[in-house]
């Protein structure tokens, strides 16, 4: 088994939605200008920070695969995948799981898509997020036609592609109050009885928080049942999808995440999944990136031994004096 990347050396990623405009159902004209594909391929390089781009796709009207292809040459960017948008307007009562077969087709038909243009820019996979892929109210759905379409619609898909990596982006609620693919154990649940070895799992710190888990015992999970496809990391208060700069409240938890991290030899780049409304995203990619490395600088620097015997024990004490001595000396 190889070492994970020294803190120093470790590299990042983000989506692109950070640098793109950002828009609630208050501020429904946005926090900022619209920004094109384009335009936010340069601003992400121009943080300094990013080595490549979770990508929306379709793009911008006009915008060739070509034009991006060349635009992440020219920015010193790749493409880490492709995320069809199947959870737009066009796909709000549903995208795998709609009521109308037409609409379930369409999801199809974006997936297939999704998979040509990954394979065009060199992305290492494609990723669903089934925002739309739930319900809002009691006895709106029948359960069990809800787990087959959505467990079916990916799943022909990805036996239609083999050859290509599939992840599922989980998340408790937004836009639907609740998404079939909701926390890591039912999502993990769903994939194996998919029966196909191509799909797995992106696990978000963010979510993981949101839907009440421990994120570090999230990512030993997935990791656990060979199903971890990324890592995506930010903060929130646990009642929201926040997408605060990482490290921005939960100190204690971001170490122990990253601390596994290291433990289960994870050699890609960590994804940063951020939503600057208000802030410069330059400036909030940069502090989460420092933040990170400070962090995971202290994670490496954990004295191992000690640690594993303390857990051993279930010592919760000692455990306590070893993160303590860790982030404040």
């Amino acid at each position: 088994m190889t070492a994970p990347p020294a803190p120093s050396e470790r590299t990042f990623t983000g989506g692109m939605w950070t640098f793109g405009r950002i828009i609630d159902r208050y501020a429904t004209d946005g926090y900022g200008p619209t920004v094109s594909t384009l335009r936010t391929i340069e601003l992400a390089a121009s943080s300094g920070q990013l080595v490549g781009l979770d990508l929306n796709y379709p793009f911008d009207e006009g915008v060739t695969v070509e034009q991006v292809a060349k635009s992440l040459t020219e920015h010193g960017m790749t493409a880490v995948n492709i995320t069809p948008v199947i959870y737009d307007r066009g796909f709000r009562s549903g995208s795998f799981t709609s009521a109308d077969p037409a609409v379930r087709g369409r999801a199809v038909e974006l997936a297939h898509e999704s998979v040509e243009v990954a394979g065009r820019l060199g992305a290492r996979y494609v990723k669903f997020w089934p925002g739309q892929d739930g319900y809002d109210y009691p006895f709106q759905v029948d359960y069990a036609a809800l787990r087959r379409h959505a467990i079916e619609g990916i799943r022909d898909v990805a036996r239609n592609f083999p050859d290509v990596t599939f992840a599922i982006e989980y998340k408790l609620k937004e836009p639907r109050n609740r998404l079939f693919w909701s926390t890591a154990a039912a999502s993990l649940l769903a994939i194996e009885q998919m029966g196909v070895d191509n799909v797995g799992l992106v696990v978000d710190f963010g979510h993981s928080l949101f839907a009440k888990e421990n994120p570090a015992e999230a990512l030993t999970l997935a990791h656990s049942m060979g199903r971890l496809v990324d890592i995506e990391l930010d903060d929130n208060y646990r009642e929201w999808d926040d997408d605060l700069t990482a490290g921005a409240l939960h100190l204690v938890e971001t170490l122990e995440f990253l601390h596994v991290v290291r433990q289960i030899d994870w050699q890609e780049p960590l994804k940063l999944d951020l939503f600057p409304y208000r802030e410069d995203p330059g400036d909030a990619v940069r502090e989460s990136v420092a933040t990170l490395r400070a962090l995971e600088d202290k994670a490496a620097r954990l004295p191992l031994q000690e640690l594993r015997a303390a857990q051993a024990a279930h010592d919760a004490m000692a455990v306590q004096r070893i993160v303590r001595t860790a982030l404040l000396g």
